[in-house]
């Protein structure tokens, strides 16, 4: 399968209107979903959460044109990939977690606490929220990568987008109905990231499928309290106060994370090759 189109962005403007306009959008959303309560207040959160896909699709339909926003758009239904890309997405954070389970038992001579969720529910939320993470990753892996994967590499591309991922993220950790309400923001960017690049991998891979990143990013999702992180009654986002698990985590997806950046650099993953270059915004 041929690789992703990699373009040549030399207009950093265009790039950073981008991230400032979903920034200052998502996060004046999160804002107004913390202080209104009940059905508009969740309403404020969902249009924060797809706010980097639709300043994208704008974005690309002003400078671009609607050619190019309808390429943009095929890129979210590119189904077409080998099976095991399917298998990797699904089970990715799965198997992190699994991993994490056994590493505590022998760390720590007891097996940590298992999330309660049943399989079969895990499997219905992931193919009913899959669709939904559309909302952000045509904005992050449509859009923001192929960006900064023009300018310095893939593998480089995948952590710096890693952190301004987790960025966007975080007055999450300070709205109290937000299940990272309280938790270490520190810690999260470490995860964040790691999973960045895992992404960033899947999304080459995979000809630049963003339905496949979109399945991984629901799976993640969904899979992620096989063996719950969160610390109860955490109150300081800003600390490095995590639960054994969390750190475990971080550990198990950076041994990933560097093997995928092992590959994407050696494998020759396009850093650059101009097909076509956008207007400055």
């Amino acid at each position: 399968m041929p690789g992703p189109v990699i373009h040549a962005d030399r207009h950093g403007p265009f790039l950073l209107t981008f991230l400032l306009l979903t920034f200052l959008v998502s996060w004046s959303f999160f804002a107004a979903g913390g202080v209104i309560p009940g059905a508009p207040g969740g309403l404020f959160f969902l249009l924060g959460t797809i706010a980097p896909s639709l300043v994208a699709l704008a974005l690309t339909e002003r400078f671009q044109g609607r050619d190019a926003t309808r390429a943009l758009l095929r890129r979210a239904v590119q189904w077409q990939v080998g099976a095991r890309w399917y298998l990797f997405a699904l089970s990715y954070m799965a198997a992190v977690k699994l991993a994490v389970a056994l590493v505590h038992r022998v760390v720590s001579g007891d097996w940590p606490q298992f999330g309660q969720e049943a399989w079969y529910v895990m499997g219905v939320a992931i193919i009913f929220s899959t669709p939904v993470q559309a909302g952000e990753e045509i904005g992050w892996r449509g859009y923001a990568l192929p960006r900064l994967a023009a300018r310095m590499g893939l593998a480089p591309a995948s952590l710096v987008l890693g952190a301004i991922w987790a960025l966007w993220h975080l007055p999450l950790f300070f709205v109290p109905e937000a299940d990272t309400s309280g938790q270490s923001f520190p810690v999260y960017l470490l995860q964040v990231t790691a999973l960045s690049v895992a992404m960033a991998w899947l999304w080459w891979r995979t000809g630049g499928s963003l339905l496949l990143v979109m399945l991984m990013h629901a799976a993640v999702n969904n899979t992620k309290d096989i063996v719950p992180s969160a610390v109860a009654g955490a109150a300081s986002p800003l600390t490095l106060n995590a639960s054994l698990v969390a750190w475990l985590t971080v550990t198990l997806l950076w041994a990933g994370a560097v093997c995928f950046l092992i590959q994407m650099r050696s494998s020759g993953a396009p850093a650059g090759r101009a097909r076509q270059r956008y207007p400055a915004a």
